[in-house]
């Protein structure tokens, strides 16, 4: 079976967005798919992030000169990734510099997985599970 394209995009907003894309591609494996510059120097006014497994995430930066001024809090968003290889992840994720909120472990209902966040306090959840 075919995983079709996404057509649900978490959007993210970061005060350094070359540096959360930075992170992102070294710290958790994503892939840069399109990054879309802004006016200002290191201004990041679209990103797609394509997560291997299926999937991505945008971002950009917290102050644009295009496009939605006004996003999420930088900080705030909490994103769920699927992965078939959560302990690789995971020791990626803390050798790059992610801060573990929850540690690596089999939870009940039949998952493994863990939760970090990224520099700028986004929580980031990377599991087995795959929803009903």
């Amino acid at each position: 079976m075919t995983t079709p394209a996404p057509t649900c995009w978490p959007t993210l907003t970061y005060r350094d967005a070359p540096a959360a894309i930075r992170f992102l591609v070294e710290g958790f494996g994503f892939s840069e798919h399109l990054v879309v510059p802004g006016e200002a120097d290191g201004e990041v006014v679209h990103c797609e992030m394509v997560w291997p497994e299926g999937g991505g995430v945008m971002l950009g930066s917290a102050d644009r000169s295009a496009g939605e001024v006004e996003a999420t809090a930088v900080g705030a968003a909490s994103v769920y990734v699927v992965t078939d290889r959560p302990d690789e992840v995971h020791r990626q994720c803390l050798s790059r510099g992610a801060t573990e909120i929850r540690g690596l472990r089999d939870e009940d209902y039949g998952s493994r997985g863990f939760t970090v966040a990224d520099p700028e306090g986004n929580r980031w959840s990377f599991g087995t599970y795959r929803g009903a």
